[in-house]
């Protein structure tokens, strides 16, 4: 055993310094703050102006196929001095906090087209419908924003906490729904967010 450590050692000379590069990073190449659980398991997209100017809609997609759905920081609701001040579930024919999915295989959810209203967000002045953005089965929707609409306003827990829905399209209509949709950087250049 001893003969083969030293073969090892002899066949790659400073192997004791590469292994302790890659065991222990240098520190000041990491970041200042950890990436959040939304920078490391979702890809960011967003729709800008969906349907109406200013209506910036964004979708978290989750390598299993789930989206996110929410509001961008540029929709014209947070232009609102309070934000967003009630959320309403009941838009349609039915009340979309009143759907329960169970199963492996999703019973009972509901299949929307990307055009098909969530919610309605109410703010001082005024109230805004919030789309699908995505064709696909309506898994959840965040029932806390009834109670809380304020999740939405903060900036710290709008990613978190301050969802819409989630819903699972088929693969073949995520691929015609991805073409429509922008990545975090060119969302930023389009927003002048830089």
């Amino acid at each position: 055993m001893k003969d083969h450590i030293d073969a090892v050692e002899s066949n790659n000379p400073g192997g004791e310094e590469e292994l302790q590069r890659l065991l222990a990073p240098d520190v000041d190449s990491l970041p200042l703050c950890p990436p959040s659980a939304v920078q490391s398991n979702f890809v960011s997209y967003f729709a800008p102006d969906f349907m109406k100017p200013g209506h910036d809609q964004y979708v978290y997609r989750h390598a299993n196929g789930l989206c996110v759905i929410g509001l961008a920081p540029s929709h014209v609701a947070f232009k609102d001095k309070v934000g967003v001040t009630a959320v309403d579930f009941n838009v349609g024919k039915t009340d979309r906090s009143g759907i329960k999915v169970t199963g492996k295989r999703k019973k009972n959810a509901q299949h929307f087209e990307s055009n098909s209203a969530l919610c309605k967000v109410c703010t001082n002045d005024a109230s805004y419908i919030v789309r699908c953005c995505v064709k696909g089965n309506l898994l959840e929707v965040n029932d806390r924003l009834i109670k809380q609409p304020g999740l939405l306003n903060s900036s710290m827990l709008a990613d978190r906490e301050g969802y819409i829905a989630i819903i699972m399209p088929k693969p073949a209509d995520w691929l015609k729904i991805k073409a429509s949709l922008i990545d975090i950087e060119e969302y930023k250049k389009l927003k002048d967010l830089c």
